[in-house]
């Protein structure tokens, strides 16, 4: 509690965790908002350390409201390559500029956020990407990397699924387990590190209610919109997302 005993603080915190349950939900993209909004008013380890088990409750919502819904396939070939991410950003972390990273991350997820919403202007048809699956491993390692060293593994992750075309609901459920089993890889080293100790958890037990209440009016926001929509919605998202990630690289 003491490290939301501040009013600006609490309210930033507030904030971020919208963000984040709103990205759970099925707004993807947007929760690489929710440690850098914090940040501001704490340490970013501090930041991401309260976030986490935020993040794992929001998973657990999330998993179980599309669990009926998600694609077995690309989770076999990404969750391999995350657990390799993971393991490179932990051992990689402090030999990596993150301003550096962030910057490249931005380029590529603004250009092809644009490039999609070009072909597919005006409504129309695109066929689906039909890239084999160790591709879909390669960019699990990217998700995975920069998900540990920069908590940015969404652009990855969005590059090689959102083009598959899935039903927007399978979308969603599949991005959930992905993300749910990287954040759980992503503890052992926040605990080797001290993160998670009785101030950061203290912290985010606070805040786990808005976390669940979030995530659930995301999900039924979601469940309203038709799968055009929806991606066109998560394009204009990955633009949003990558001029963010470009100017956090460039500053």
């Amino acid at each position: 509690m003491e490290l939301l005993a501040d009013p600006a603080t609490l309210a930033l915190a507030v904030l971020a965790v919208c963000i984040l349950g709103l990205a759970k939900g099925g707004f993807a993209g947007l929760g690489v908002l929710g440690t850098p909004l914090l940040a501001l008013a704490m340490p970013p380890t501090v930041a991401v350390a309260v976030l986490l088990p935020v993040l794992l409750v929001q998973d657990v919502v999330s998993v179980w409201s599309f669990r009926k819904s998600w694609n077995g396939w690309v989770i076999a070939w990404m969750l391999p390559g995350a657990a390799v991410g993971v393991a490179l950003g932990t051992v990689l972390a402090a030999a990596v500029s993150e301003q550096r990273l962030l910057l490249v991350l931005g380029l590529v997820t603004l250009v092809f956020g644009l490039y999609r919403l070009w072909v597919e202007r005006g409504g129309r048809f695109v066929a689906a990407s039909n890239s084999p699956g160790w591709v879909g491993s390669l960019f699990g390692v990217a998700t995975g990397f920069t998900s540990q060293v920069a908590h940015a593994g969404g652009p990855p992750f969005q590059i090689w699924v959102t083009p598959r075309r899935l039903p927007h609901e399978a979308y969603i459920g599949t991005s959930s387990i992905v993300f749910a089993a990287i954040n759980w890889m992503k503890v052992p080293s926040y605990v080797m590190l001290g993160a998670l100790n009785h101030q950061t958890l203290a912290a985010a037990v606070l805040l786990m209610p808005l976390a669940v209440v979030s995530t659930l009016v995301a999900v039924r926001l979601i469940r309203r919109l038709d799968t055009a929509r929806f991606y066109t919605i998560i394009y204009t998202l990955m633009v949003l997302l990558g001029a963010k990630l470009v100017w956090d690289g460039l500053a």
